[in-house]
């Protein structure tokens, strides 16, 4: 059993980090609160250290964000991830996890980096229509769609006791939105109810190209070993459940109630559980509350 494990933590490290968990990231300077000042066990903590609701959320988040025309051609025109799905996934992981986890200057660097980027993101969509990945409103969307998946599947796979109230529904996408800002997005949502209003008032605009029905279909044969593309396929399925009913049926994705309900669900639950006990007590998480504590306990001494 302990080689199982190991083998299983040193494959999941690999796809969603590297191989490299740049602990000093989190770790260094000791005293430092983080880029969004936040406390260990706070709803972004939570949130974005639970694994099965970040994969299954992720997975979600995804598909939801290629319903926007312009967004979908940036990806399309400009991303790696069919070639790179890999490399596309750790660089996610490792901007989520350092800006909620990593010390304030790694947070900004990782902030920086994408920054960059997004300005050389530019070009016409297949409509016509010009787009370029610093459009703040654009990045509202991506920011806005992510994190609502990221919820979502936190709510729907964290132990029953463990799920946020509503109003630490509301917190959690009031703390995480500093970060949207600082890459550019205007009017980020901060609530619950600002973030249902936000996606109905988006959904004359979304739509399926013919490049986000590819996206779909990628994901769900995504995976370099036989074993992979089985762990990918609960949590896509997983995924389809989280989705609002008009996704769906936009993506071309019929997927019964009964069979989200009773087969995918608990198979995602399952597949999930295995993996934390694979893992373990995350390291990341060890080392920013180290870091971080230093900090509580000088503010405590004031």
């Amino acid at each position: 059993m302990g080689w199982l494990r190991s083998r299983i933590a040193d494959e999941l490290k690999a796809t969603v980090h590297g191989g490299d968990l740049k602990l000093e990231r989190y770790a260094r300077p000791v005293g430092d609160p983080g880029l969004l000042a936040i406390a260990p066990d706070s709803p972004a903590w939570r949130v974005h250290g639970h694994p099965t609701g970040m994969l299954s959320g992720g997975f979600a988040a995804l598909m939801l964000q290629s319903l926007h025309p312009l967004a979908m051609a940036g990806v399309d025109q400009h991303s790696d991830f069919r070639t790179d799905p890999t490399g596309r996934l750790m660089r996610t992981a490792r901007f989520v996890t350092t800006t909620t986890f990593g010390s304030t200057q790694a947070a900004q660097e990782v902030i920086e980096v994408v920054r960059r980027i997004h300005t050389q993101v530019r070009g016409t969509a297949p409509d016509g229509r010009p787009y370029r990945a610093d459009d703040p409103e654009l990045l509202t969307w991506v920011h806005t769609a992510e994190v609502f998946s990221f919820l979502r599947g936190y709510q729907a796979f964290a132990a029953r006791r463990h799920r946020l109230t509503p109003a630490e529904c509301d917190t959690y996408l009031a703390q995480v939105a500093p970060v949207a800002e600082a890459l550019g997005a205007h009017d980020v949502p901060r609530s619950l109810a600002e973030a249902t209003r936000y996606l109905a008032g988006m959904r004359p605009q979304l739509h399926a190209t013919p490049a986000a029905l590819d996206v779909v279909r990628f994901l769900r044969a995504f995976g370099r070993t036989g074993r992979e593309r089985v762990v990918v396929g609960v949590l896509m399925n997983a995924a389809v459940g989280l989705l609002p009913g008009w996704a769906r049926s936009e993506l071309d994705i019929h997927r019964p109630v009964l069979v989200r309900a009773t087969i995918d669900r608990p198979l995602a639950t399952v597949t999930g559980r295995a993996l934390e006990w694979a893992r373990g007590p995350s390291e990341i998480h060890a080392a920013a509350r180290a870091r971080m504590a230093e900090s509580a306990r000088a503010a405590n001494s004031r």
